[in-house]
């Protein structure tokens, strides 16, 4: 009886240590969960401080445009239709200004353009009589339907009235087809285009005024990342690629700023979405009305042929199969210049992008890597002695490196070619040490004379 009444006893007070045990664990889960979405709070912001002072223009730009709806003079104008203004903000208002504006035009002109072609649509429909009408309308609305999607897919208008196509859509197929069951038309049509037309000058004067986001800018500072990026790659290239195996251990800490580079290839994307955002953005700063933004883009796509040639030369670094060391040292020098002086071209160029200088710096290490690559091939044509007797695999790492560095010498060329146009579009400036080089490579004619069938020029 004893025993029986103990084993009864256990049972209720092992359940309440189960259940206190249970909502101790799941108070600890919560705990960490609402931690973990705290530190993320705290990434997401850190890593980009905008991204918080976006969130509160957002807010901002709500909080005004509510107001038309609970003030009762502004109510009484404008009525029910001031939740468009609302609906306006929360899909208009974007991180950048140049989005916000595009989105907002966009929009509004869509809206407008619709508008008159749906009250238009309505009253022509409306003469033909109730029967006719209906019928009308359907037609009218699959035939602006039909073509609106169809134009959607030319590659100019999807690129930047993409959306305003779609607005277009959407607010003829309602101002025409509500038409048909509201009296009075126009005014409704006239309510909706002036609330959107409120919510979007809102969203633009606060995207302006408000710690403003220029997609421009952002654009500018990438290409001159990404320039930045590969010519810190191609200056610690030649210490990997050269190491000797002494070396292999130390080369795994140093490697980590080899890897940088694989960003550029994935930034075409990126750089034609803020392409595109810029157009919309007026004048400011040191970038001016009609600012040459698809130059950038042309930079940009020079600059992912050159990653593409710098992915492949990565591939080396890890290679299995080594070449001879008598191959190595006959190229090491050569190589490790081309390397360090493209380099070297590429950080003066991202400098200079980043500070609208003129790439005057720049030229010098162009023109050394250049030297050197006619060295290399040089060397390889007549420097490698006892071909027969090297095995072919190993000769052909060493040289597929010397032919995609010279491709890579090119390829900074090109860019550097690139930098110049847009220096001379966006009208760069002169910085004082840019002028002291021009002016110790100019050479001052003092006076030219004829003698003897001889001409004699005196320079200073």
């Amino acid at each position: 009886m004893e025993i029986a009444s103990m084993n009864n006893d256990e049972k209720p007070s092992n359940f309440f240590t189960n259940g206190l045990l249970w909502f101790k664990s799941l108070y600890e889960k919560l705990f960490a969960k609402a931690v973990g979405i705290a530190k993320q709070f705290k990434k997401v912001g850190k890593d980009d401080p905008r991204r918080v002072i976006h969130s509160f223009k957002v807010g901002l730009s709500l909080t005004l445009v509510s107001l038309f709806y609970y003030f009762q003079p502004l109510y009484n104008g404008f009525g029910v239709s001031t939740m468009w203004a609302i609906m306006t903000v929360v899909v208009v208002f974007e991180f950048s200004v140049g989005a916000t504006l595009g989105k907002g035009l966009n929009r509004g002109m869509a809206t407008l353009l619709a508008g008159v072609l749906g009250v238009g649509a309505h009253y022509l429909a409306s003469a033909t009589g109730k029967v006719v009408e209906p019928i009308l309308l359907g037609l009218f609305v699959f035939l602006q339907a039909f073509a609106s999607t169809f134009i959607r897919f030319f590659p100019q208008v999807k690129a930047r009235y993409d959306y305003g196509m779609l607005i277009f859509i959407l607010t003829f197929c309602l101002v025409s087809i509500s038409g048909f069951r509201v009296d009075e038309i126009v005014d409704m049509a006239h309510k909706r285009f002036s609330t959107i037309l409120i919510g979007a000058s809102i969203c633009v004067i606060v995207s302006i005024f408000v710690c403003p986001v220029w997609a421009g800018e952002d654009l500018h500072k990438l290409v001159a990342l990404n320039m930045d990026k590969l010519g810190k790659f191609l200056e610690g290239f030649g210490d990997e690629i050269f190491k000797s195996s002494e070396d292999v251990i130390e080369s795994k800490v140093a490697k980590t700023s080899l890897i940088e580079y694989k960003s550029v290839l994935n930034s075409k994307n990126t750089e034609e979405t803020l392409a595109n955002f810029a157009r919309w953005e007026p004048g400011h700063g040191q970038f001016k009305y009609r600012h040459p933004w698809k130059q950038y883009l042309k930079i940009g796509g020079l600059i992912r042929q050159c990653a593409c040639r710098i992915d492949a030369l990565n591939g080396y670094i890890n290679s299995e199969i080594k070449a001879p060391e008598e191959i190595k040292e006959v190229i090491k020098e050569t190589s490790m210049k081309m390397s360090i002086e493209c380099g070297k071209a590429l950080k003066e160029l991202s400098k200079a992008v980043r500070k609208m200088n003129l790439p005057i710096l720049a030229d010098e290490h162009i023109t050394n890597a250049k030297n050197s690559a006619k060295n290399l091939n040089s060397l390889l044509k007549s420097g490698i002695n006892n071909w027969e007797e090297i095995n072919l695999l190993q000769v052909i790492p060493v040289a597929a490196i010397a032919s995609i560095l010279t491709d890579i010498v090119s390829c900074v060329e090109e860019i550097g070619q690139g930098v110049n146009e847009l220096a001379s579009l966006a009208h760069f400036k002169s910085t004082k040490s840019t002028k002291e080089i021009i002016n110790t490579n100019k050479v001052a004619v003092d006076k030219i004379e004829l003698s003897n069938n001889h001409v004699v020029i005196t320079i200073k």
